[in-house]
């Protein structure tokens, strides 16, 4: 496997073999309980929430301290939240009557078995365990496969996981993550479009649910009369944490016209200011093979085809690993793959509007609808904006606040995703399957009976 930060593979990938996976996934299923795991969540998000092991192995599979500090520190607090959570969440329906006289309704929910996660490796350990998290919360018991690109957490992670909690994490492939499908009652995927299909696939052969988090380009509109700093700031942030390798990263600005230059000016001196962390700035490498070949191309389109590169622009190359700065293009159109693919690096391009139905139009005009970001002078006129946006989630006045707040429900639109959300008290509602029970009351016959005569 790739280290990102020097460049070199430096530990083979040792995928858990195929019999192995099963014997796991059938020992999970005699330690299902049905039961919330509170207490050993507890002492589980208490251990994870200090461990320097495992905060070494994150920085080692990512090559980035800043945001390894803060997604363990997430997922701490995903834990107690989801132990304070899950009693009243889980509470059963309060028996009602039913439309027919004597007849009344009541019900539980049966956790799945056993769930199965598959998960990207821009965040290993968040996004191995944001949903593996209510899932186990709710009774079920989970079968989580990081990618092949940040395994090393692994091992640390494990020795931290109480013996009663039942909770496996597994070393593995593509292979291994295909074969997962077959052995579960339910699958969530975090990852690319492509891999995403072929999961969906899998678990539709397999008759299983699939809970899928998908690819975003997500736009941020800046209206004129918004506060420009706070935008620029709040842009940049946005577009470049996680060196722009995350989701619901900022990936395309549409700014009204009359204030298009001054916003420009603003970002390109922030930008300009914001520096690596092998020079003791935030940004870190680039963690996924060939994924700067991806972030050049895009960038060598975009130049060839009038863009202005203002900040950044290059892949560079520090200890052997790759990087890029963050970057800053201007006088992009719909015509560049910048634009509209997928760049997944810290790559803003700006574009001038002419006024609000200008940037709604550009800003759907997406295969994805993940989340988006509107700054305006008002919040009332933000939400005008927000309410016409084809995405799952929109940050008024900020950006990119789904990767810090998970109270609110969403779900992905278009390619971005598929199946319940995964934020809000509707992510540990995804993993149960509703019981209901109908009891008559009545000591009169149905008048639907069949009679009979003796």
């Amino acid at each position: 496997m790739r280290n990102p930060l020097t460049g070199e593979d430096d530990r083979p990938l040792a995928p858990v073999p195929p019999d192995r996976l099963a014997a796991i996934a059938a020992d999970l299923r005699k330690r299902a309980s049905g039961r919330p795991a509170g207490e050993a969540l507890s002492r589980f998000g208490a251990a994870l929430a200090d461990d320097d092991d495992l905060l070494a192995a994150l920085v080692a599979d990512t090559g980035r301290v800043g945001e390894s500090v803060l997604e363990r520190q997430i997922v701490a607090g995903l834990i107690d939240r989801w132990v304070r959570q899950a009693p009243a969440l889980l509470e059963p329906p309060t028996e009602i009557p039913a439309s027919l006289p004597g007849v009344f309704v009541g019900g539980d929910a049966v956790p799945y078995e056993l769930v199965g996660v598959i998960s990207p490796w821009n965040f290993p350990l968040l996004l191995g365990l944001i949903d593996a998290v209510p899932a186990l919360a709710a009774g079920c018991a989970v079968l989580v496969k990081p990618s092949e690109v940040t395994p090393r957490f692994i091992e640390p992670l494990m020795r931290l996981v109480p013996d009663e909690l039942p909770l496996e994490v597994v070393e593995g492939d593509g292979e291994t993550g295909a074969a997962l499908v077959d052995l579960v009652d339910a699958v969530v995927f975090t990852g690319s479009v492509e891999t995403g299909r072929l999961v969906a696939r899998s678990a539709a052969r397999a008759f299983v649910p699939a809970f899928l988090e998908l690819g975003g380009k997500d736009p941020a509109i800046v209206l004129a009369g918004a506060d420009l700093e706070r935008a620029a700031s709040a842009i940049l942030w946005g577009g470049t944490a996680n060196a722009g390798q995350s989701c619901q990263s900022i990936e395309r600005v549409y700014v009204a016209r009359e204030v298009h230059d001054e916003f420009l000016a603003l970002l390109v001196a922030k930008a300009a200011r914001v520096g690596l962390t092998c020079e003791g700035g935030p940004i870190g490498p680039i963690i996924g093979p060939g994924q700067e070949d991806v972030i050049a191309a895009h960038l060598a389109e975009a130049v060839a085809k009038g863009a202005t590169v203002h900040t950044g622009g290059e892949i560079e190359r520090h200890g052997g690993g790759h990087w890029c700065r963050p970057t800053v293009l201007s006088g992009v159109d719909h015509g560049m793959l910048v634009m509209t693919e997928e760049t997944f690096g810290p790559v803003l391009p700006v574009m001038a509007v002419d006024g609000a139905d200008e940037a709604v139009a550009l800003a759907n005009d997406s295969v994805y609808g993940l989340s988006a970001a509107v700054f305006a002078a008002t919040e009332e006129q933000a939400m005008a904006v927000a309410t016409r946006l084809r995405a799952g989630a929109v940050s008024v006045n900020d950006a990119s606040l789904t990767a810090l707040v998970h109270e609110g429900e969403k779900h992905s639109f278009r390619l971005s995703g598929l199946g319940g959300s995964r934020m809000g008290t509707a992510s540990i509602r995804r993993f149960l399957r509703r019981r209901a029970f109908l009891v008559n009351r009545s000591d009169a016959a149905d008048p639907w009976w069949h009679t009979t005569k003796e």
